[in-house]
């Protein structure tokens, strides 16, 4: 079992990253106001606190979580690898459908970044909304078997 903490979103492309208290996460349109939110193969992105950590200390940064752009961050699980498995917080229910491989941004963010986030799936993973819910910092996270293998 682990835990949401943190929730972020970006308003238009490009843009900032603002952190939130709570968000609505629907399959419609990922983090209510999120940009990339469209349905689709990578509409939410989900970043573990470990490997995140990992990442900077390779890289010799103490940056912001939200430097990676994600729209969650999460503790305690683990996702690496777990195509088709779910990401179930509170009534949410994300599908994992990839790697969030790492981009230019990451190296322009700090140098290093980029090719830090690269082993083991460090910048998290790519998710589609499975199941509508409202989410927020303190949340339970599970990671739990594809649908198929239940």
């Amino acid at each position: 079992m682990g835990s949401l903490l943190g929730i972020s979103r970006r308003t238009k492309a490009h843009g900032p990253m603002e952190t939130l208290e709570a968000a609505e996460v629907t399959p419609a349109s990922g983090v209510e106001g999120d940009v990339r939110g469209k349905p689709g193969r990578r509409q939410i992105t989900v970043l573990p606190v470990e490997g995140w950590r990992v990442a900077c200390a390779e890289a010799g940064a103490d940056l912001p979580w939200t430097v990676r752009r994600a729209n969650l961050l999460v503790e305690g699980i683990n996702p690496a690898g777990c195509v088709g498995h779910r990401i179930v917080i509170g009534t949410l229910v994300l599908e994992i459908t990839g790697e969030t491989d790492p981009c230019s941004k990451m190296e322009a963010a700090h140098k290093g970044l980029m090719a830090a986030l690269l082993p083991d799936w460090r910048g998290g993973v790519t998710c589609r909304v499975h199941t509508a819910g409202q989410v927020r910092p303190g949340d339970e996270v599970s990671l739990l078997p594809p649908l198929s293998a239940t």
